[in-house]
């Protein structure tokens, strides 16, 4: 319904001009969060991007909203509201290795370039500019599309939280910050800390300290040791062997007293484990195959090889791997670890899937590590699975205006182990931009957008809205 005008709309030139300068726009302020200020509650570079999005809203003739500053609204007509879109302005810092300019939108080869253009100002125009369409083209729509534009995804949600305290949610969400089709499954989240202590000793040779990892939420690029009592001809060997079965690398110095153990991984998100090498991992492999004396920090990575194993992203060994057809298994990435001369702290990242229990997750890891001497402190919580069935209206809506206009037969909403803008949103889904086969470089330098896939988004986003309002 309606495809052929849709099409027509979207392939005039003159809609990709404007869909890049308006993109050029957003990307053109560098949005990252910073010190609260007196209406500004993300500072001040989130609350100059909404300040441009909403001007932008307003000369293509939306009515508009800044709501307290902390998210902006444009809706596409006075009627009631049946569906929110859900969308993004602040951005991560730009790190290095740029080879352009972070904050100048930049085309080159049908490629757009800069901070944003993927995640995720470049998809707010594409919604915000299906908004104008499906005015343009004068659809019938019953009901109203508001554009919420948030300034606090990347830190936290803060923005989206303030909102919905105090409005109700829509009867249809969805957020165009993830992959096509349609994502209708967030798993739920399980990271404690845990550790254990033990008397100081003397003996030779053992393990003196030991770090690795940055953040719960990455797989460990990094791990180091220090042994006492043994050499780098010791141990030399071991790590050539665990690189050559792991890919990992290592590297040994020696010193008066012993040696110390560089390992070297891949970082990866830690919703997709399997993409990385475990660095904390791959060294406890080395640790484990040498001849420590019998005490505390001995005891402890020996448990610790056992609990997480390298390449056990299931957490099988632990006691608590599990799937289910509809959201897939469950993945862990053993993220951070710091050991001492009397005891080691450490967290998981655990991503579990829709049939996951506190009795086959939290109480069966508690189980596991009791039989160490290992105890969870604190009491963490397991989040809640985000599911929105993939039979009800809004998804089949959404999974039919993408195989109309990609051509792609019978799409299947996928599960991921991320979260989304719409994780705690009853009934949201995330929808677009991102095709498969495509790389954003997304959080890296470089961030990119195919304007073919822009434009296609706009297309599909123009008849979900069209439907969905119908």
């Amino acid at each position: 319904m309606y495809q052929k005008e849709i099409e027509a709309y979207w392939n005039d030139p003159a809609r990709e001009r404007e869909l890049v300068a308006a993109i050029s726009r957003l990307v053109g302020v560098k949005s990252v969060k910073g010190e609260a200020e007196p209406g500004k509650p993300f500072g001040p570079g989130p609350a100059a991007a909404l300040t441009e999005a909403l001007s932008l809203c307003k000369e293509l003739g939306f009515a508009v909203t800044d709501y307290d500053h902390y998210v902006g609204l444009a809706d596409l007509n006075d009627k009631e509201t049946r569906l929110h879109i859900l969308g993004h302005l602040d951005v991560v810092g730009e790190g290095s290795g740029w080879s352009t300019d972070p904050y100048t939108c930049v085309e080159r080869d049908g490629i757009l370039y800069g901070r944003g253009v993927s995640d995720d100002k470049g998809p707010v125009v594409c919604a915000l500019l299906a908004m104008k369409a499906v005015r343009e083209l004068g659809l019938p729509v019953s009901a109203n599309a508001r554009l919420i534009l948030g300034t606090d995804e990347e830190s936290g949600s803060a923005d989206i939280a303030y909102y919905y305290a105090r409005e109700p949610y829509a009867p249809y969400a969805f957020t165009p910050d993830a992959d096509f089709p349609v994502i209708n499954i967030e798993k739920g989240h399980y990271h404690p800390d845990f550790g254990t202590r033990w008397e100081r000793s003397g003996a030779l040779p053992r393990v003196a300290a030991m770090t690795g990892g940055f953040r719960q939420n990455v797989v460990p690029p990094e791990a180091e040791c220090m042994i006492l009592g043994l050499f780098d001809r010791d141990v030399q060997s071991a790590c050539d062997e665990v690189a050559r079965t792991t890919g990992a690398s290592f590297l040994v110095n020696g010193s008066a007293s012993g040696c110390h153990i560089h390992c070297e991984g891949k970082n990866a998100h830690a919703a997709s484990p399997d993409d990385g090498i475990n660095a904390i991992a791959a060294l406890l492999e080395v640790l484990a195959r040498l001849p420590l004396a019998d005490c505390g920090s001995t005891k402890a990575v020996l448990a610790l090889h056992t609990l997480f194993p390298f390449g056990d992203n299931r957490g099988k060994a632990l006691g608590i791997a599990q799937e289910d057809a509809e959201s897939g298994p469950l993945t862990l990435n053993f993220a951070l670890l710091t050991l001492t001369e009397t005891g080691f702290t450490a967290k998981f990242d655990v991503r579990f899937p829709i049939c996951a229990t506190e009795e086959t997750c939290k109480k069966a890891c508690e189980a596991a590590f009791a039989g160490y001497g290992i105890s969870v402190t604190g009491d963490p919580d397991m989040t809640t699975v985000h599911c929105v069935p993939r039979d009800s209206e809004l998804v089949q809506t959404l999974l039919r205006c993408y195989a109309d206009y990609t051509g792609v037969e019978n799409p299947q909403p996928i599960a991921i182990g991320g979260g989304t803008y719409v994780h705690d949103i009853p009934g949201g889904v995330a929808f677009g931009c991102d095709f498969p086969g495509f790389d954003p470089k997304m959080h890296a330098a470089d961030e990119q957008a195919s304007i073919p896939n822009l434009l296609l988004s706009c297309k599909i986003f123009t008849q979900a809205i069209a439907e969905l309002c119908r």
